[in-house]
């Protein structure tokens, strides 16, 4: 009997307009656990090499893991995969919320959606049945309007949705999917994914629960974190949210400004966690059963910026991506152009990044109004940023071209390419590499582009010695190496990570560090709910079979270690504050990258080896891209 699964994965077919269930075997899901690991599957299954990603042949997967929905913190995870519309590679993203846990509860452990319906539809699942419904009349609306029709139309306001807003209709490549109004699966655009498919929607409804293999164990698992929550470094991030980190990156000279010209912003001030929360903060939010509730929502009635609580509040990335990196210090702009991008449903990171390349290109005189359509593009106009963001969201103006984002806009313009700040064309998120060191690896080698939740950070390794020592990891590095044992920190962390977003399970709650939970828990928390007598070795192999999946979908594309590169900008020494004149060097990132090759079994193209996908039971995956 399983335990913690359905054992069913719903396939649509959208051009068919046909439904069927898979029944994978218990060795399925042992092996590959859930989230993007099985997605990736999927995707190379059925998605063909040089497939168009917004063409019907791209596969989307929306998977959840072995321990969704059991009653512990931060469990209730959905990860998206597909081809990538703004990089043309693999796409991942994960988001939280209540969707992920209603999805196991009607009976299902994933969704593969295939094809394209010939006019606007939604799906709708409930107790193990599933069907699709028109959505015409949804088509077009802004992400809580559409929520608050589906809940009339199906007459249950416990229903979760999730969906792709008009950004992606209208095509921008940053297209997010959207739950809660507020939730976003941001990165890579797989709501632009979603809209090609003339899909508007998932909606989800349940009363099953799967079957625990311990309940006595996943209580334990619960009442710990509940009882030491106070106790954790995790506190803060309940009580003042991600945006708790933004004063300390701040301090250390990490905080991405101007468009990465310098991690030191004299207005930090007033964008940081601490200011919302004695300002614009109502209140927090959580996902299904967990304890930190670190979701914030915010709330501002006067002035020119106004936000709704229902689009919930700017997490450290968007208020670093829109304040920050655009010079801006405007909290309730910066508010109102997260509520924006929660509204048309795009990625705050690409979409604030890319305004702020616009910006630094403005202010160089490589675009000028004529271009913007007379917005004054500068860097600390709240006015123009909210413009922008509004443009992109709407494709209209020069809304158009940075919809593109700042990779192919640069390329569209034939300006700026040195002053994009990409990995495989995915904006950088608000971490810096040049006093991050490990993270100007992770960057480059990261399958899906740049991404500060596919590693530990830096400093967390001189300060969690217990936990580091269960991956091996006993000689904390000095500041700013990138030597061979930050390479070695780099891809364990990395593999831990990658088993995270295998499992789907929160990366605040469970990791290596400074989370709620350490490694031999989430190594409990897997087997009292699954019954499986899983080691930490086995679920770092998980990890590490996601990475090799994901890179074997690019090595398939025809992309290997020439992808990847950082940008420019992160060899120019920064200007200002704890980090003036530090930067990247391309000698170490070279160095860090063949080492990595190495350390990963892979070859010094940076592909995958077939002995490697053998050892991992990944035969197959080498017959298909040809090793």
């Amino acid at each position: 009997m399983s335990y913690g699964y359905n054992g069913k994965i719903l396939h649509v077919d959208l051009t068919a307009g046909t439904i069927e269930i898979e029944e994978p075997d218990e060795t399925f899901y042992r092996r590959y656990m859930g989230g993007s690991a099985m997605g990736a599957v999927y995707l190379l299954k059925h998605t063909p090499a040089g497939a168009d990603p917004l063409g019907p042949e791209n596969t989307l997967s929306l998977m959840v893991g072995v321990t969704t929905g059991a009653p512990f913190s931060g469990q209730s995870r959905v990860a998206a995969t597909a081809k990538s519309p703004l990089t043309g590679l693999v796409g991942d993203s994960q988001a939280g919320g209540f969707w992920p846990a209603e999805l196991k509860r009607a009976g299902f452990d994933g969704i593969v959606l295939h094809g394209r319906a010939a006019r606007p539809v939604y799906l709708w699942v409930h107790d193990g049945a599933a069907e699709l419904r028109d959505a015409a009349h949804l088509w077009g609306r802004v992400t809580a309007e559409v929520e608050d029709a589906i809940f009339e139309e199906l007459g249950d306001a416990r229903v979760q949705v999730i969906q792709c807003g008009p950004a992606a209709e209208q095509g921008v490549r940053f297209g997010a999917l959207i739950s809660m109004a507020n939730r976003a699966n941001g990165r890579t655009g797989m709501g632009t994914v979603m809209a090609s498919k003339n899909l508007k929607a998932v909606a989800v409804r349940g009363h099953h629960r799967p079957e625990l293999a311990d309940p006595d164990g996943v209580k334990a698992v619960a009442k710990w974190g509940t009882d030491h929550f106070e106790e954790s470094d995790i506190y803060g991030m309940g009580m003042v949210g991600t945006a708790e980190v933004l004063l300390a990156q701040q301090e250390s000279g990490g905080l991405p400004t101007r468009n990465w010209s310098s991690g030191s912003f004299e207005g930090a001030e007033a964008i940081s966690g601490q200011h919302m929360a004695e300002t614009i903060l109502k209140e927090r939010d959580t996902c299904f059963g967990c304890v930190v509730r670190c979701k914030r929502v915010v709330e501002v009635v006067e002035g020119p910026f106004p936000v709704d609580p229902r689009y919930g509040g700017p997490e450290y990335e968007t208020l670093a991506t829109m304040g920050s990196y655009c010079g801006v210090s405007n909290l309730e702009a910066v508010a109102y152009a997260n509520q924006l991008c929660n509204m048309y449903g795009m990625d705050t990171i690409a979409c604030g990044a890319t305004v702020a390349w616009a910006m630094d290109c403005f202010e160089r005189g490589l675009i000028t109004a004529e271009d913007t359509g007379g917005i004054d593009l500068r860097f600390g106009n709240a006015e123009a940023l909210v413009q922008m963001v509004e443009l992109i969201a709407r494709r209209e103006g020069f809304g158009r071209v940075l919809g593109e984002g700042s990779a192919r806009a640069a390329q569209e313009l034939g300006v700026g390419q040195d002053l994009v700040v990409t990995a495989k064309g995915n904006e950088f998120p608000a971490h810096m590499p040049q006093v991050k060191r490990s993270l100007a690896l992770i960057y480059a080698v990261n399958p899906f582009g740049a991404d500060h939740q596919s590693s530990e950070h830096d400093g967390s390794y001189a300060y969690y010695h217990d936990r580091m020592a269960e991956l091996d990891l006993l000689d904390p590095q000095p500041d700013l190496a990138l030597n061979a044992e930050m390479v070695r920190y780099a891809l364990y962390t990395q593999r831990l990570y990658s088993f995270l977003d295998s499992i789907c399970v929160c990366q605040f709650v469970f990791g290596p560090s400074w989370h709620l939970y350490g490694p031999s828990q989430l190594v409990d928390a897997v087997r009292a709910v699954s019954g499986w007598n899983v080691s930490l070795w086995e679920l770092m192999k998980v990890g590490e079979r996601r990475l090799n999946l994901l890179r074997a979908f690019n090595t398939r594309e025809g992309v290997g270690a020439e992808a990847d590169v950082l940008p420019p900008k992160v060899y120019v020494p920064l200007e200002g504050g704890e980090s003036d004149g530090i930067a990247v060097t391309v000698e170490e990132v070279e160095a860090a990258k063949a080492l990595y090759y190495q350390m990963a079994g892979w070859g010094e193209d940076g592909r995958p080896t077939r002995a490697k996908l053998e050892e991992l039971a990944l035969g197959w995956v080498a017959d298909e891209i040809g090793l």
